[in-house]
């Protein structure tokens, strides 16, 4: 039960890392899949497979490993020089999903709160500072309440879908969008989640080290994160194409079912952006560490500060420039991983590992830098 409770708790971290603005706020499943009409539960499928084979492999190979970092990893598939160059890459990458983070948090402030979008930026900025202060601890329990949470509500707004007339436009949608680009769509999707998902899950994997506990972690995870895909398309379908108008699309659906179901559901939308804000920033922050030696403190502060510019071009442009863009470049490293075969009879010379002990809720806090190199 223990080691059940362990693969549970690595699952919903797993979806609290990919379930972030894009996808909860609905806006994400619209750009890579409702827009394809009758094409999206299959490429959901596609995706789902590739969360739950590389979301393993990840973890895996990060046990295996001892990776302390991302880098470590990046430096394994592409080697020492080619690893240092895509890990400065995903930096710049990870910054650009934390200013879509930060803005799709101040698109949920003005278009469901009736207040400033500036104000949802600088309260959020706030509010991740002050978590982050208490470390990986505070990471993981707060997606381990918010994520069953999401999942409930969401399950709710897919029964109250079914009863609408329009329930089956999932199935029978059509679109104007080229086949070729539908098809590369899940690709697109899974190869950028899964490389920014690395800040999170490669530490992970280390930290817990048993194999059939992040194994059974990852299938629970990447068959949750396509459960909700495939719900989120499902209600979404069934209001297009009016429902592609708003920035917050689900907090749209919301507000059809009332207003204590709506402010439930506006909540927990910000939180699974903040949960996924956190994490990323948490995970640049140590990068950024091993990399400078500068206090934890004041790259935290200018992290925010970046994202805070970038988020002045909005959640909307940003998410559907950036994040098709940011999958392009991300498929590279999707091919790597999955043509990867572990290594256990000669694996590469591993780094030291960090104290982590035995659980996951023993994880170390920020403060001792936990996966950086303790120069």
């Amino acid at each position: 039960m223990k080691q059940w409770a362990k693969s549970i708790q690595i699952a919903l971290v797993f979806i609290g890392t990919v379930v972030g603005a894009g996808f909860a706020s609905g806006r994400e499943v619209l750009q890579f899949f409702t827009r394809f009409g009758h094409w999206g539960p299959y490429l959901i499928i596609v995706s789902t497979l590739f969360f739950v084979w590389i979301g393993a492999k990840v973890m895996l190979l990060s046990a295996e490993l001892k990776a302390k970092s991302y880098e470590d990893l990046n430096k394994y598939l592409f080697g020492e020089k080619t690893g240092r160059w895509v890990s400065h890459l995903m930096l710049v990458v990870l910054l650009g999903v934390n200013a879509v983070m930060l803005a799709g948090a101040g698109s949920v402030f003005s278009e469901h709160l009736n207040l400033s979008y500036q104000t949802g930026l600088i309260v959020t900025m706030f509010a991740c500072f002050m978590l982050l202060r208490k470390g990986m601890n505070a990471i993981l329990t707060i997606n381990t309440f918010v994520v069953p949470l999401m999942i409930g509500f969401t399950a709710f707004l897919v029964i109250e879908t079914l009863r609408s007339p329009s329930s089956g436009h999932w199935l029978k949608a059509t679109s104007d969008v080229s086949p070729w680009a539908a098809w590369l769509s899940p690709f697109l999707y899974a190869a950028f989640n899964l490389s920014m998902s690395q800040a999170v899950l490669v530490p992970l994997g280390s930290a817990i080290g048993d194999a059939k506990i992040l194994r059974r972690g990852a299938w629970i995870g990447g068959i949750g994160i396509g459960v909700l895909l495939l719900a989120g398309h499902i209600a979404l379908s069934a209001r297009m194409p009016g429902i592609a108008k708003f920035d917050i699309p689900m907090g749209g659906i919301a507000l059809e079912l009332g207003a204590w179901i709506h402010w439930i559901f506006v909540f927990l939308i910000f939180m699974e952006i903040f949960t996924t804000l956190v994490a990323d920033i948490y995970g640049l922050t140590l990068q950024l560490q091993e990399r400078t030696k500068a206090s934890q403190w004041m790259l935290t502060v200018i992290l925010l500060l970046l994202c805070f510019l970038a988020g002045q071009l909005g959640f909307g442009p940003l998410l559907s420039t950036l994040y098709p863009m940011f999958g392009l470049l991300s498929l590279g490293w999707l091919f790597l991983i999955s043509r990867d075969r572990a290594r256990t009879s000669n694996p590469p010379k591993p780094p030291v590992p960090p104290e982590t002990g035995s659980g996951l809720m023993e994880s170390p806090k920020l403060s001792s830098a936990p996966y950086t190199d303790g120069r």
